[in-house]
């Protein structure tokens, strides 16, 4: 992946949650496990395509006879909720938040609402002005549409905003909306196989306002 540029200015910063905020692999991984085995499906496979998406998706793509995805996707959502063991922010996350004016980022998540605050908070992370979940929208990553409603409602062009993402998944709606990209790695075993530049975490990386022209990160 090619190094992080602070050439160019942005007008807002849009952040994915989990994976990228904050991470919560382990409790999102007990949860799906357990439900996993109870309903016969290989585990391995579906965590590997687990992250980024939201819940609903996910059991709808596994197309399983006799089972009520929207009810299952609300369990899953509740045991989640339940489970915030380990949730803690990706190193720097919440400097970098706190030298961000509330109207120039938000957040956009494949989360529902109740679990996003609920993981939010157990990180010790703020809450943002513009909070895009899983209710949101029609349809969910990868398709553009939750990056695409937070720009706007921020009041700017997605074209002229930052995405930063962990997963594939969110990698293409940040795309898809015509956004630049930044991968947050903290949370990979793996590199992924992105040409978007990347960085481990938020230590290195301090926002900086450009008079008149939108804001610049910083890589110090």
């Amino acid at each position: 992946m090619p190094a992080f540029s602070t050439d160019r200015t942005f007008a807002a910063f849009l952040f994915d949650m989990d994976g990228t905020l904050l991470s919560s692999i382990a409790a999102a991984e007990r949860v799906w496990t357990a439900w996993a085995g109870r309903h016969g499906v290989d585990r391995v496979a579906l965590l590997a395509h687990l992250h980024g998406r939201r819940a609903i998706d996910t059991i709808r793509a596994l197309n399983l006879p006799g089972v009520d995805a929207e009810a299952e996707a609300a369990a899953i959502t509740q045991a989640e909720i339940n489970d915030v063991g380990g949730v803690e922010p990706i190193a720097g996350a919440a400097a970098f938040l706190a030298n961000l004016p509330a109207d120039r980022w938000a957040v956009v998540t494949s989360a529902p609402r109740a679990l996003a605050e609920r993981r939010m908070a157990a990180a010790g992370l703020p809450l943002p002005a513009v909070f895009i979940t899983a209710e949101d929208v029609v349809t969910g990553k990868p398709a553009p549409d939750g990056y695409r409603l937070a720009a706007t409602r921020l009041g700017v062009a997605a074209q002229n905003c930052l995405v930063f993402e962990d997963a594939p998944a969110g990698i293409q709606a940040g795309e898809a909306a015509g956004a630049a990209v930044v991968v947050i790695s903290a949370t990979h075993q793996q590199p992924l196989n992105s040409p978007h530049p990347s960085v481990t975490s938020y230590g290195d990386l301090h926002p900086e306002a450009i008079a008149g022209n939108g804001w610049r990160i910083r890589h110090i």
